[in-house]
């Protein structure tokens, strides 16, 4: 069947008991798609399921789901779960208000929910359309049959399980998560003989029991691709983060062989934010997996290879030729090298920190999490922009919020917008001038000691949740000997290799090292990784495109 025979019989449905609502969304509908699918509208739950199951009955292909989930007898959770069961192919959009948006994140789990939409959406040309449009390209790209979960049964306070979990999210791996404790985790651990001592279990889609996987043994069974096609390409792109995502992009799209490495998910520190407000084009904001899922499809529609679970541990010069190696021996060259391996957070140098990372203590967003802490006291640490932006987060479901900031004030390190939306937040308190000294708890995080850092006085609070962004350590130590570094560890290139006049020792070309070009030649870097970068998305994406020109410069005059 073709695309244009299919389209006449799919249908977008859209239920809402409001009916001023439910004829404005069919309304909006109609306009932009009205000519290629059927739209069908709904003012219950139970009719809407009545209308899925007609429409199941006549062979017809239901693409699009829009519910609401403010209503009576069956809200829009319940009701996206038991439409799952009659169309699992369909996307899924959930209506909120803004006071709704909690519930719009434990949908995500519940009925694996691919968007929600806050109330009103006008206009809908820039809040409406594009997210249908993305989520209509997705559908057809599919073939509309039920697609198996993967299912993950932990515990809540296992270290491991919250990784398991974060890496699935993070790489847009569908998943379900079972508790342990609860029947049907018990159930699950029965069947794969297994009695809970060792979490977590994941059941892959095809029903294979892995216990305590390692990332590149879950990596492959979960679909993501872990091996080169090719021994041989144009350009390697170690690290996916913005820098890394854009020199895919734009290696890939100008016609470069392009493979990109990453060792845990695309997105890097920018694919845990919740929100992006200053990123170009996006007014409303963008979260950061939306952004990087995004550019992800946009590199691999472009033909580029992206690679996960793999670590990087060398860089070799043979020839003309570099070389990549991994952690388990495998090699893959390339005429060029650009690195964007960005920077993680420092850990937290508190007491007891390190037992109980991932069991209360996390670093980044950990996304996953956020829905456990609702109604509870959240403290983060750290005071520049991805804290703000957790802690803005966050808030919407926490009882409080509180940023620990070791400097005088948050203006020396977060955007000026951030800073008016923390002072605006009624729950969120902002505390300068204290560092966190310790961390207490047997299994799980029980309690924080503040310190004053002026005065030295000490605090003992309660605390469940603590978030941690502090620093930017660069993941360049396997460099040690190839490519130069600064004391810090971030990655020397153009002139700052050059700052004497002279070109750094043992370059060989009879020219300056371009602007992006490290000491070995044909190896460029980007982004975060770079020493005096700028540390914004923008600036990261905009020097992975221009590593990629100047790639293109350096296989001509090679």
């Amino acid at each position: 069947m073709t695309q244009a025979a299919e389209a006449v019989r799919t249908v977008i449905l859209t239920v809402d008991d409001d009916p001023g609502v439910s004829r404005a969304v069919a309304r909006d509908l109609r306009r932009r798609y009205g000519e290629s699918y059927r739209i069908v509208r709904a003012e219950s739950g139970e009719s809407a399921l009545g209308a899925l199951r007609e429409l199941k009955l006549r062979g017809d292909l239901v693409a699009v789901i829009l519910a609401d989930y403010r209503m009576p007898h069956m809200n829009g959770i319940e009701f996206l779960e038991q439409a799952l069961d009659v169309y699992p192919g369909a996307r899924r959009v959930l209506l909120t208000a803004y006071a709704d948006t909690n519930a719009a994140i434990d949908a995500i789990n519940v009925v694996d929910l691919d968007h929600y939409l806050l109330k009103p959406w006008d206009p809908p040309e820039e809040k409406l359309y594009p997210v249908l449009d993305d989520l209509l390209q997705a559908w057809r790209r599919s073939d509309h049959r039920p697609v198996p979960s993967t299912k993950v049964v932990g515990h809540r306070w296992s270290a491991r399980s919250s990784e398991v979990r974060e890496f699935l999210a993070r790489n847009q791996v569908p998943y379900r998560w079972y508790s342990s404790d609860e029947p049907e985790g018990r159930r699950l651990l029965g069947a794969a003989g297994q009695d809970g001592q060792r979490l977590p279990l994941v059941v892959t889609p095809d029903g294979t029991p892995l216990v305590e996987p390692e990332v590149l043994e879950l990596a492959a069974r979960v679909g993501l691709a872990t091996t080169p096609a090719a021994d041989f390409y144009d350009l390697v792109v170690i690290g996916g983060g913005p820098a890394g995502l854009g020199a895919a992009v734009y290696g890939a799209s100008e016609g470069l062989r392009t493979v990109l490495v990453e060792r845990s998910a695309t997105g890097g520190q920018a694919g845990q934010s919740s929100r992006i407000e200053n990123y170009l084009g996006f007014p409303d904001g963008v979260s950061g997996a939306q952004l990087t899922d995004r550019a992800r499809r946009q590199a691999a529609r472009f033909g580029a290879e992206i690679l996960t679970a793999r670590e990087v541990t060398a860089l070799e010069v043979n020839g003309a030729a570099r070389t990549v190696r991994f952690s388990d021996g495998s090699a893959v060259a390339a005429h060029s090298v650009i690195l964007a391996t960005g920077v993680s957070y420092r850990q937290l140098p508190a007491a007891g920190a390190d037992g109980l990372t991932g069991c209360g203590v996390f670093y980044g967003s950990a996304l996953t999490e956020a829905p456990s802490c609702h109604g509870q006291d959240v403290y983060i640490v750290g005071g520049a922009n991805s804290a703000g932006q957790a802690a803005m987060y966050l808030s919407r479901g926490a009882k409080s919020v509180t940023l620990l900031v070791r400097g005088a004030s948050l203006s020396a390190s977060m955007s000026y917008y951030l800073i008016q939306q923390l002072e605006e937040a009624p729950n969120i308190s902002v505390r300068t001038g204290t560092v966190v000294e310790a961390v207490h708890g047997a299994d799980h995080l029980e309690q924080l000691t503040l310190r004053d850092v002026v005065g030295g006085e000490r605090e003992r609070v309660d605390a469940q949740w603590v978030f941690v962004f502090i620093g930017a350590a660069p993941l360049t130590d396997w460099l040690e000997g190839t490519v130069l570094r600064d004391e810090h560890g971030f990655i020397l290139a153009g002139p700052d290799l050059t700052e004497d006049g002279r070109p750094p020792a043992g370059w060989e070309p009879d020219r300056a090292p371009y602007h992006l070009e490290t000491n070995v030649p044909g190896v460029f870097v980007a982004g975060d990784a770079r020493a005096e970068s700028a540390k914004r998305v923008a600036s990261a994406v905009g020097e992975g495109a221009m590593a990629v020109m100047l790639v293109h410069r350096y296989l001509e005059q090679s």
